[in-house]
């Protein structure tokens, strides 16, 4: 059985890189994350003293009305009204041009990332 050092090369080049890729961006998405989680998480404390120190007035039933609204398009109207499985041509058209190696150790990189973050 003969190896062809090349090619064994450039695949062990593409998961390295995929793989140190994706963990930089998973890396890096948590810590967004996280930010934006503690801001929008001190603003709602904030309302809550300012309506508690009786210095302004929240419509707690409008605010519950848009944040179910928001949610609820971001999550039915976008995901559900495609047709079949979501994505799957655009899955397959990426994987054929970057490779199944590198699109492979991409997200495990991505998964790895996000979870150390």
């Amino acid at each position: 059985m003969v190896v062809d050092i090349g090619s064994l090369a450039s695949t062990a080049t593409s998961v390295g890189f995929g793989g140190i890729t994706g963990f930089l961006i998973g890396y890096a998405i948590k810590k967004v994350v996280k930010v934006i989680l503690v801001i929008v998480g001190l603003v709602f404390v904030a309302f809550v003293f300012l309506e508690y120190q009786k210095l302004i007035t929240v419509n707690w039933n409008k605010i519950q009305t848009s944040t179910i609204a928001a949610f609820g398009n971001a999550t039915s109207d976008q995901l559900l009204a495609r047709s079949g499985i979501p994505g799957t041509d655009h899955i397959a058209s990426s994987m054929s041009s970057f490779g199944i190696p590198l699109t492979g150790s991409l997200t495990a990189g991505l998964i790895l990332g996000f979870i150390r973050g």
